[in-house]
């Protein structure tokens, strides 16, 4: 299955480098594109959900390493100022 990272800076300026145990992220950001935090976490969250079921369906459980880093970008996002922008900047296979 193959797995991705996709970069993102938050409002506050930090980056990080996300991961996806699938392609499925490609659905739902764009590289260069910038989304509100709340409208970014939503776009994560359904990517990342799919992507543990595509693991769930091929080996037969959940990929926490997906669900960790959910975790990680809802965390993140909490400590973001009101009106923020998450900016996607690459992808990187």
């Amino acid at each position: 299955m193959p797995e991705m990272r996709f970069h993102v800076r938050w409002p506050d300026g930090r980056r990080e480098a996300c991961y996806s145990p699938s392609l499925v992220v490609k659905d739902y950001l764009t590289p260069g594109e910038s989304y509100a935090v709340d409208e970014f976490v939503e776009k994560t969250r359904t990517a990342l959900h799919i992507a543990s079921e595509r693991v769930r369906e091929k080996y037969g459980f959940a990929c926490s390493s997906a669900l960790d880093q959910l975790a990680r970008i809802e965390a993140a996002a909490e400590r973001q100022a009101p009106g923020g922008r998450v900016t996607v900047e690459t992808f990187e296979p």
